[in-house]
């Protein structure tokens, strides 16, 4: 049976009141936190308010509760169309569609992503097509005509677990700092340019993450990891890009492409952290200069004599190396033998220079 909060929110939803029905539909589900319903519900007025990666979590919600609900996969695939995220919109409509077959909705929408996965791969013109239906639905009625909202995403609270993110030319690696989370509270979901990360540990209030990414991924070749003090997820690019930010933003549109022939010969890329600084530095140009500088660096005196003497330990084999560690250590700092067979059979004894005596010391 419907709960009155349940009730009110699908009147306000069809009352074109869609900030309203989130916020029932989000009390209803603080009550009742395993209803998929109303994630299913929630999920289609996020998508009237245009939070589409929030109306894709919602769904990604729902389906975890029932897999056997066709209604969320017709709300994934929605709302992966909006971001234009067709080939993962097509996957949840296929699956829609198996569990659904007499819905004709679920065979258009397939239609129409292949018709846009087409166009992108092919690089054909896009041609005007009739956008699909919502598939608006409601205890009493069905909406046809309806109004496309433009309204601000509200400012989400204080996240419960902090997450950090770096990235190198193929991928990039995002860190949530979740301490001691068994393996099976831990779901994460890839899409095309969606992340959707969820902690639901019993007793506890529950965490998602959901950002909709800079740039495109591969998520058949994307993996994580739970470790026991992080969730380590790393993101297999799509395109070679520097991506200036984990998020997408419509600020942050122009691709940076990486140049791959300056690291070419190179064994691995060092990762690039995000900073706050808005002067870059070259720390590998500046690690080689300071290399070069001491190479090139003129010393004198006991200076020039240890550097000297360091080389020719740095450069030299195991039994040199054993040779000069001996007669030093046996000689109290007076011989340095390289010559292992030497000194190897035998105690080395000091040789102070001229005009100086040894003198044992006494405790």
């Amino acid at each position: 049976m419907a709960s009155d909060l349940e009730i009110r929110a699908g009147k306000a939803f069809i009352d074109d009141h869609f900030e309203l029905a989130v916020d029932l539909y989000t009390q209803a589900i603080e009550i009742n936190p395993n209803h998929a319903e109303l994630y299913v519900e929630r999920s289609q007025a996020n998508i009237k308010l245009n939070n589409f990666t929030e109306a894709v979590a919602d769904a990604h919600r729902a389906i975890e509760l029932d897999p056997l609900m066709s209604k969320a996969f017709l709300r994934k695939g929605t709302a992966c169309m909006k971001l234009e995220e067709y080939q993962t919109a097509k996957a949840a409509f296929e699956t829609g569609a198996s569990l659904a077959p007499g819905d004709s909705r679920f065979t258009n929408l397939i239609k129409e992503c292949e018709e846009r996965i087409a166009e992108e791969t092919d690089g054909l013109p896009k041609q005007s097509v009739v956008q699909a239906p919502e598939a608006v639905e409601s205890p009493e009625t069905v909406v046809a005509a309806e109004k496309v909202h433009q309204v601000p995403m509200v400012t989400a609270s204080k996240p419960k677990y902090r997450h950090e993110y770096y990235q190198k030319p193929q991928e990039v690696v995002v860190t949530i700092f979740a301490k001691g989370i068994p393996d099976g509270n831990v779901v994460v979901d890839f899409g095309e340019q969606i992340l959707s990360v969820s902690i639901d540990v019993p007793g506890d209030v529950a965490y998602h993450f959901q950002p909709r990414l800079f740039g495109k991924i591969i998520p058949d070749k994307c993996r994580y990891e739970v470790l026991s003090t992080k969730i380590e997820i790393r993101l297999a690019k799509a395109e070679e890009i520097h991506w200036t930010s984990l998020e997408f933003s419509e600020e942050n549109t122009v691709p940076q492409r990486i140049n791959v022939s300056t690291i070419a010969g190179v064994a691995s890329q060092r990762p690039t952290y995000p900073s706050s600084k808005t002067r870059m530095v070259d720390w590998d140009k500046l690690e080689a200069q300071v290399k070069k500088e001491e190479k090139e660096e003129k010393l004198d005196g006991d200076a020039a004599l240890n550097k000297f003497f360091r080389d020719i330990y740095k450069d030299a084999d195991e039994d040199t190396r054993r040779a000069m560690q001996k007669s030093f250590v046996e000689s109290n700092g007076t011989v340095l033998s390289t010559n292992w067979k030497e000194v190897g059979s035998k105690k080395v004894e000091g040789s102070p220079p001229d005009g100086m005596e040894m003198k044992k010391w006494e405790y």
